[in-house]
């Protein structure tokens, strides 16, 4: 049994514990916050809660590993899962597009949109059975597995869809409703592909959102870990690895005290992992990851609705005017509403949130803003009363029903996460990329292994979840290896 010392107590890192604790080992997570999850979280302003992270989780469908996955973690298993109608719903000129579970519907509602698109869009609907099948989540009762022979024929219709970015598969289709319904969720840099995917997943109930959302799922993965006999430090900040002769001998914290161990798994932002705890550069491949690939930031906002009924559901995305777009410096304004969380707002109330992507720019703009944190808050109340003039413009029925709740900025992941510039995910997946995961491994250090979303594109909970596994098993393999020595 190894002594593993676990740094970072977000998904990943809990993941690693928990696996850890399952493979035998002793295991430890120490924590900078108050709490653990990491991006995975929420909190309360007075009776309501704001959500940070999950609008879908991939791997609530019980025929996909990534489901199996998540029992391993506590964070699914006996847990109500809520699968919504429809995921987001793109408006533009009084017209409606939404990704419906249906996939028959939404083929259907784009043929009604434009007749023009019939060939495209069945091409469209055609890749997306495809991959359910790959997936493992195709048929009547989305358990269905494409066998080898399915799989090769697929292999022209994942190349052209993977070869294109969002953007450009837009561009094939003549309504201008379907192309911004294929843009609006993602931006236009995304491969085609991943679009593709979101659609199979939350069309193959592989997308829902666990009970209790963020919070919950991470107060589930936290007690899992603990019951399994881990050990969790919070507000224990780790500041360095001490290191000689290729081999990590302790962690020091900023309570002056030092932790050892057989392992070190550090599951923190790629920042914080080399240049502040390991204080050497990042590998080439990391390096080439931040040079070549955007990452992706936003804002966002969250109001108390003091009106019971909502003039939308799930996700509603539609471009704001143009008057606004200058000031706000984008396109199109996500707005999502909780009801299927009753506990998030006092009843005949609701809680609205908003979510604008900005650039990296924009992001760092934000970070360098908030070392002036009058100026800071100043500029967070402008983007609020702007965002409320929006949706009051946009929704008459909600005018003089909002008061502002909270908002957030990249300055507030990069203060809490140490992402550079601000991002709650990895690097954006562009066109013609295979997924692939990096290398965990520490060079020069045989005993200090990465557990970070950021080692796959495009991040995320799940792959947050997959490196902390993946972290143990370097770990068991390396063991193996010293017991056959």
């Amino acid at each position: 049994m190894a002594k593993i010392l676990i740094i970072g107590a977000g998904v990943s890192g809990l993941s690693a514990g928990i696996y850890a604790r399952l493979n035998g080992h002793d295991a430890t997570i120490c924590e900078k916050h108050f709490n653990a999850g990491g991006n995975l979280t929420g909190w309360q302003r007075g009776e309501y809660h704001v959500d940070n992270c999950i609008h879908w989780l991939t791997g609530t469908n019980p025929a996909t590993q990534d489901y199996k996955t998540w029992c391993d973690l506590g964070a699914l298993g006996s847990v109500n899962v809520y699968q919504g109608e429809t995921l987001y719903t793109f408006e533009q000129d009084g017209l409606r597009l939404s990704l419906n579970k249906d996939l028959e519907v939404i083929k259907e509602d784009m043929l009604n949109a434009s007749p023009l698109d019939e060939k495209e869009i069945k091409a469209f609907i055609s890749a997306v059975k495809t991959v359910q099948g790959i997936m493992g989540i195709a048929g009547k009762n989305h358990d269905k597995k494409s066998g080898v022979a399915a799989k090769l024929t697929a292999l022209p219709t994942l190349i052209k869809y993977n070869g294109i970015t969002t953007g450009e598969l837009a561009l094939k289709f003549y309504s201008p409703l379907i192309q911004n319904f294929i843009t609006s969720l993602m931006g236009e840099e995304f491969s085609a592909m991943a679009l593709i995917v979101v659609f199979a997943t939350f069309c193959g109930e592989n997308g829902g959102i666990p009970e209790g959302s963020s919070v919950g799922m991470a107060k589930r993965m936290e007690n899992r870990f603990k019951e399994l006999g881990g050990k969790l430090y919070l507000k224990k900040e780790a500041v360095n690895i001490k290191y000689e002769n290729g081999v990590a001998t302790q962690v020091e914290f900023s309570d002056n005290t030092t932790l050892p161990a057989d392992y070190i798994v550090i599951a923190t932002d790629p920042e914080i992992a080399y240049h502040k705890l390991l204080k050497q550069p990042m590998p080439k491949q990391l390096t080439q990851y931040y040079a070549q690939n955007t990452r992706f930031s936003s804002y966002q906002c969250a109001f108390a609705c003091d009106k019971s009924e909502l003039p939308f559901s799930a996700d509603f995305i539609f471009e704001i005017p143009k008057k606004y777009k200058a000031k706000l410096r984008t396109k199109n304004l996500i707005i999502r509403e909780f009801s299927h969380e009753k506990s998030f707002a006092p009843k005949g109330k609701n809680i609205i949130q908003t979510l604008t992507f900005c650039s990296e720019k924009d992001a760092r703009d934000f970070i360098k803003l908030r070392k002036d944190k009058e100026k800071y808050e100043e500029k967070k109340g402008k983007i609020a009363q702007l965002i409320v003039e929006i949706i009051e413009d946009k929704f008459p029925t909600l005018k003089g029903k909002l008061t502002l709740l909270d908002v957030w900025t990249p300055a507030t992941y990069n203060r809490y996460t140490g992402a550079e510039t601000g991002s709650f995910m990895g690097f954006i997946l562009p066109a013609k990329t295979i997924p692939h995961t990096l290398d965990n491994k520490v060079k020069n250090l045989n005993n200090v292994i990465l557990a970070t979303q950021w080692l796959q594109s495009p991040g995320g909970l799940p792959i947050a979840a997959k490196v902390g596994k993946a972290a143990i098993e370097t770990i068991n393999k390396k063991e193996k290896a010293l017991q056959r020595a």
